[in-house]
C-alpha cells in the first residue's frame, strides 16, 4: 500500500488555527457545524492512524472527554516519557525525524495517515510529506494566533479537487498535493 498523509483541520478566515492565546473557542463560532455532517467520520474511516504532535495531544487531553479517536494514535513529541494508563493500547509516543516516524509506523502496516497540530503539519510541509489537505474554513478573523502554514524553503502546488459550503457560511476545501 502507497503511504499517505494527509490533514482534515479547521481554520480562520486567515488562517489560524489557534488564537494568540492559543485558545480555539472561536471554532464554536457557528455552533450548529458540529450538528451536521462535514466529511470527518468519511475522511478517518479512510485513515489506518493518526500523528499528531504534543500540544494537540495535550489539549485533547484538557477537554475532560472520553478519547475520541477510534484509530491508533501516535504522540511526536521528545519530552513525553509516558501515556495516561487508560489511553494503552491507544496511544503510542514517537520521536526522531519524521522519516524515522513514518517507518516506525509504517512497519506496524500503518500507511495511511492523518496529521494534526499546527507544529507537526508545518514539519511534515517543509519535508514536502503532506499528500492531502482538507481545510475548513470558519468566517472569523482572529488577526494573529498560530498559523496553520509557516515558512518553507520550496514552493509547493497543491490542486483544489472539492470545495463544499455548508451552512451558508463556512467553506470547506480539499486540496491534493500536484507533484512536478
Amino acid at each position: 500500500m502507497e503511504p499517505k498523509n494527509k490533514v482534515f483541520i479547521a481554520t480562520s478566515l486567515d488562517g489560524y488555527i489557534a488564537d494568540k492565546n492559543g485558545g480555539i473557542a472561536w471554532l464554536d463560532d457557528i455552533p450548529e457545524i458540529n450538528t451536521i455532517d462535514t466529511g470527518y467520520e468519511t475522511f478517518t474511516s479512510q485513515i489506518d492512524a493518526m500523528l499528531m504532535g504534543r500540544t494537540t495531544f495535550e489539549t485533547v487531553l484538557s477537554f475532560g472527554i472520553e478519547w475520541p479517536y477510534k484509530k491508533p494514535v501516535f504522540v511526536l513529541s521528545r519530552t513525553l516519557t509516558k501515556v495516561p494508563q487508560n489511553l494503552k493500547g491507544k496511544v503510542f509516543l514517537v520521536n526522531g525525524t519524521l522519516k524515522e516516524v513514518l517507518q516506525t509506523i509504517h512497519n506496524k502496516g500503518l500507511y495511511r495517515l492523518y496529521i494534526d497540530g499546527g507544529k507537526t503539519i508545518q514539519s511534515f510541509l517543509k519535508q514536502d510529506l503532506i499528500d492531502e489537505i482538507i481545510i475548513t474554513i470558519i468566517p472569523t478573523l482572529l488577526g494573529g494566533g498560530l498559523s496553520l502554514f509557516g515558512e518553507l524553503s520550496e514552493k509547493l502546488q497543491f490542486e483544489c479537487v472539492s470545495s463544499k459550503v455548508y451552512l451558508d457560511k463556512i467553506v470547506q476545501n480539499r486540496f491534493v498535493r500536484k507533484k512536478v
